[in-house]
């Protein structure tokens, strides 16, 4: 195990942190005043939180700091989060861009509410509790490029009943121009902005929900963007391409056929699932997908060439990837426009990588502060969740500063470390790489255990 930090090294990082502030403060600058001050010590209260917080949490994290500040620097000062969210994009991809081995993900996140007020929010459904309930959800996007993630960019949903509601609009603070958009318009928005302000990537990620919007995968596809989309168990493709056409007339009664449909010889769709029971060893090929923090992970792999069922007639052809991973025996299906010419390893990469951006959200939520807004606005809202991005890329980009003297440095390290220098109770950088060390070396141990035993 790699372990070269020093705690000159451990001093380095709030002065690293400082720098990355600096070079946004501009953004902070609005007509009648600068809050680059508030902006600056409300992403440190960020990373000073352990937990869930708030405003007045956070303002006990940094002396000096004002809860009142704070309210007025999310709620009320008029910087603009847009400008700031595409230079996050920029200077993720200086440091993490790569226009093949990058990936982009679309997701959603649902955050759980009390009360009808909080702009957006109403009983729908709620990833984070796994359930309907009443909630705000987040269309979101997040960049991968090995396990080096983050989330670039986020738009609050707004429900229909909500968009038509001009009451609630104006006192939630939703921009006028703002009209209604399905979660996958949402989503399709953010992939053509990322792609327009010059975010590469090689593929498209998303899950269930968004691997069932034909209409958001026809969209990407006519954008000359691949996609590796999960899809349910229960879809269903033909393996071959059926004839379509409007049939004859049976009779001289009822009306005269116009549309076209596949006709009645043709065979009937069939379920994923049952194709994968039907396949033959030899259709599986063994492969690599992706490191873990314990283990390699090894997958089966199966790819054929598909029609999905869209509105009752075949879509294009398109990829049909099965994978069922050795370590759990759970199976994966997913959609791809790849190019005929796709490799299995590539496919392997390009299936695993949503994992990542799943990290990416636990990150934001359990370091940065992703979930904590309990405000009501739409520009508070929105400007809550700039800073956690901020934040996010921050940590990441100093896990990539030192991360080159450390085999096992993680951005959970990054936030324990500020943690432990500016805690109340102080540490010093002696003791604080102290307890780097004990924590790498348990996470070295539980590798090679695990290593072992898959060995066997």
């Amino acid at each position: 195990m790699k372990f070269d930090l020093s705690i000159r090294e451990l001093a380095r990082i709030p002065i690293l942190l400082t720098i990355i502030y600096e070079s946004y403060k501009s953004y902070f600058a609005t007509k009648t005043r600068s809050v680059e001050m508030t902006a600056s010590q409300y992403a440190k209260g960020l990373l000073l939180q352990q937990g869930r917080g708030n405003m007045s949490e956070y303002a006990n994290n940094v002396p000096g700091a004002s809860a009142r500040r704070f309210q007025y620097f999310i709620s009320e000062s008029p910087w603009e989060y847009r400008p700031m969210i595409e230079q996050i994009q920029r200077d993720v991809m200086e440091h993490i861009g790569d226009a093949r081995h990058g990936a982009i993900h679309i997701d959603e996140t649902g955050f759980p509410k009390q009360g009808d007020d909080s702009v957006g929010v109403k009983r729908q459904y709620c990833g984070r509790l796994g359930k309907v309930d009443n909630c705000q959800v987040a269309v979101c996007l997040g960049y991968t490029n090995g396990s080096l993630r983050t989330l670039i960019d986020a738009k609050l949903y707004i429900p229909e009943d909500w968009a038509n509601d001009q009451s609630r609009r104006e006192k939630c603070g939703i921009p006028e121009d703002l009209k209604f958009k399905t979660k996958a318009e949402i989503a399709l928005e953010l992939i053509r902005g990322a792609r327009s302000n010059g975010v590469q990537f090689g593929w498209v990620g998303m899950d269930t929900f968004y691997g069932r919007q034909t209409s958001l995968l026809n969209a990407i596809d006519s954008d000359g963007i691949v996609y590796m989309a999960d899809i349910p168990s229960d879809t269903r493709v033909w393996l071959n391409l059926p004839r379509v056409g409007i049939p004859e007339r049976k009779s001289n009664r009822g009306r005269i056929p116009t549309e076209s449909r596949v006709l009645d010889d043709e065979p009937f769709p069939t379920e994923v699932r049952t194709i994968k029971k039907e396949l033959d060893p030899s259709q599986w090929v063994h492969t690599f997908v992706r490191d873990t923090e314990r283990r390699e992970l090894w997958s089966r792999i199966a790819c054929l060439r598909i029609y999905v069922v869209e509105d009752k007639l075949p879509s294009k052809e398109q990829w049909l990837i099965i994978r069922v991973d050795d370590s759990d025996g759970a199976t994966k299906y997913q959609l791809s426009n790849a190019p005929l010419d796709t490799t299995i390893d590539r496919f392997a990469q390009m299936s695993c990588s949503r994992y990542w951006i799943e990290r990416a959200f636990e990150d934001g939520k359990g370091l940065a502060g992703l979930a904590d807004f309990q405000g009501r606005s739409w520009m508070g809202w929105h400007h809550h969740i700039t800073m956690a991005l901020f934040s996010m890329m921050g940590m990441m980009f100093i896990c990539i500063e030192l991360g080159e003297l450390t085999d096992l440095l993680t951005v959970q390290d990054i936030k324990q470390i500020y943690e432990k220098s500016f805690a109340r109770k102080k540490f010093s950088n002696k003791e604080v790489l102290h307890l780097l060390k004990k924590r790498h070396k348990a996470r070295e141990a539980a590798k090679i255990s695990h290593h072992r035993a898959n060995s066997h």
